[in-house]
């Protein structure tokens, strides 16, 4: 009985200290770092939790945004492995960008086991904008004109040849049978510096995320020319048309999330990993996601990190059907 009395005390002590080592609290300094200058769906992902993190009470002190540009992610991630990994409250965003690039091997030595996927907040979708007074009334229009003479259509977008950004506006070239390695496109450093350019109408076109166009959509600056969803989207968002609607069968949805340097203990990853849970679920985070046009997509911990390496597996496919991946 009393060996029997022993045991059951020792399992449960036992039991206690896994849980208190899995147990960890709020990091006591938290940042998000968006790889890109400010203005782009980087900027927009960390700003959506570090308002939603304050409103809901789960941080004491604003978490922090930072900015470290440069190959759409590449430095961030180079830094938070190499010289930031075990960095409990600092999230990186991430987007399918991110992960299109991984699948090409941008990130130099790094690749994607070399991080701690955490979590996801949503998704985009991919679309074509030009200005207001632009002659292409609609996608058909704009792709004639490429058709035509490719040189008379100079494409603006937030990342380099290969990123996802290219991939998208490759696909519309190969629609309007140019070749897409001679089409006019023209490279910035996040998604914010090609609407510029477009205003100045130093480009003509945008090919970008929806949500990065949201803030322009009820000016008379810009027109969304279409959305690569399956179908329109919801509320305000419906009045754009779909490329698929318009007989160009492209859809291209965005994930937008978070990861952590790679020796972030379990503890620490599993309390982010709790808390995005709990998070997705409050109105405050909702609101706040469908204010930056964003749409449910909830994922994290293994979950997600198992997505993620399927997407990756599927984008090189995608890379070295255009000669960017082996």
């Amino acid at each position: 009985m009393k060996r029997t009395l022993l045991s059951a005390l020792t399992a449960s002590a036992l039991l206690l200290t896994a849980f208190n080592t899995l147990a960890a609290e709020v990091p006591s300094r938290t940042e998000c770092i968006a790889p890109a200058k400010p203005g782009g769906g980087f900027d927009l992902t960390c700003k959506l939790i570090q308002v939603s993190l304050q409103e809901t009470g789960v941080l004491e002190k604003p978490m922090r945004v930072t900015y470290m540009p440069g190959g759409v992610g590449a430095v961030a991630y180079n830094a938070i492995v190499a010289q930031r990994p075990a960095e409990a409250g600092t999230v990186v965003a991430f987007s399918g960008g991110s992960l299109l690039n991984l699948s090409q091997g941008k990130f130099g030595r790094y690749g994607v086991d070399d991080v701690r996927w955490l979590a996801s907040v949503g998704t985009d979708y991919g679309m074509i904008a030009v200005r207001a007074d632009s002659p292409w009334k609609d996608l058909k229009s704009l792709l004639a004109a490429m058709e035509k003479d490719p040189n008379s259509v100079v494409i603006g977008a937030g990342a380099s040849i290969g990123s996802q950004d290219w991939m998208k506006t490759a696909l519309l070239a190969q629609k309007a049978h140019v070749d897409p390695h001679k089409m006019r496109y023209v490279a910035f450093e996040g998604g914010g510096e090609p609407v510029t350019a477009l205003m100045g109408n130093h480009v003509q076109a945008v090919s970008g995320d929806l949500s990065e166009m949201v803030p322009y959509l009820n000016g008379d600056k810009l027109r969304v020319l279409a959305v690569f969803s399956e179908e329109r989207l919801p509320g305000e968002l419906a009045k754009i048309p779909t490329a698929k609607e318009q007989g160009f069968d492209l859809v291209w949805p965005i994930i937008r999330g978070f990861y952590v340097g790679p020796k972030v203990t379990d503890a620490e990853y599993q309390w982010w990993v709790n808390t995005f849970n709990k998070l997705q679920q409050t109105e405050d985070f909702k609101k706040q996601r469908d204010l930056r046009g964003l749409f449910e997509f909830n994922m994290s911990g293994k979950e997600l990190d198992d997505y993620v390496k399927k997407q990756v597996t599927g984008y090189r496919e995608q890379a070295k059907a255009f000669g960017l991946a082996k």
